[in-house]
């Protein structure tokens, strides 16, 4: 005697099957491939940080985080741009000739485009953290400083190229960290695709 086969049965328990099976390798492959994503350990220690630049309003400047230090990205305005040949002779290095920056960023604004500064946010002398005065008053602190950066802790000034005045405690200026546009929009910091020292 021969049983009836239910071929729609089986269909349903091959397809339940089938289903079943994806779930799980779904399951034991999504912690493997995110395995391979960087940690935020690895991301603090040194991996690069895309950046979105198009919210950044012109004379404003943002913080983000790379490599566990502050780096901040200036929008700057014609008007900032204008001030940066006016005060040369009031500044320790003006051509940036101190290797504080890549070869791409060694021009008077120290960018690669104008506008976008892009600086690592430790002052030079003990490792504080200027602070961002866009618009200063020559006569604020006696100098031709006209905005830029204070340190607080010693005193030292930076104009808005992150270039350090003579006088000050700071030897050298700001540090210009690795970085390159992935688009108009996009900037990735920490890595130009050129091998530049970090």
């Amino acid at each position: 005697m021969t049983e009836k086969v239910d071929h729609g049965k089986r269909r349903l328990l091959i397809a339940a099957t089938t289903a079943a099976g994806g779930v799980a390798a779904i399951g034991i492959g999504t912690p493997f491939v995110l395995s391979l994503t960087p940690s935020e350990r690895a991301k603090a220690a040194g991996a690069p940080v895309e950046v979105d630049i198009s919210t950044i309003q012109p004379g404003t400047m943002i913080s983000i985080e790379w490599q566990g230090k502050p780096v901040w990205i200036v929008n700057r305005t014609k008007e900032m741009l204008d001030l940066l040949g006016k005060h040369d002779a009031d500044l320790a290095d003006p051509a940036s000739s101190a290797q504080q920056q890549p070869d791409y960023c060694s021009n008077p604004t120290r960018s690669i485009k104008p506008e976008i500064l892009v600086v690592l946010g430790i002052c030079t002398h003990l490792g504080c953290s200027p602070n961002f005065r866009p618009e200063v008053a020559p006569s604020d602190l006696g100098t031709s400083w006209a905005g830029g950066w204070f340190c607080p802790c010693h005193g030292s000034r930076f104009d808005l190229a992150a270039r350090v005045f003579k006088g000050v405690p700071a030897p050298t200026n700001l540090i210009i960290p690795p970085h390159k546009y992935l688009s108009d929009t996009r900037l990735l910091v920490g890595d130009d695709g050129k091998g530049a020292p970090v």
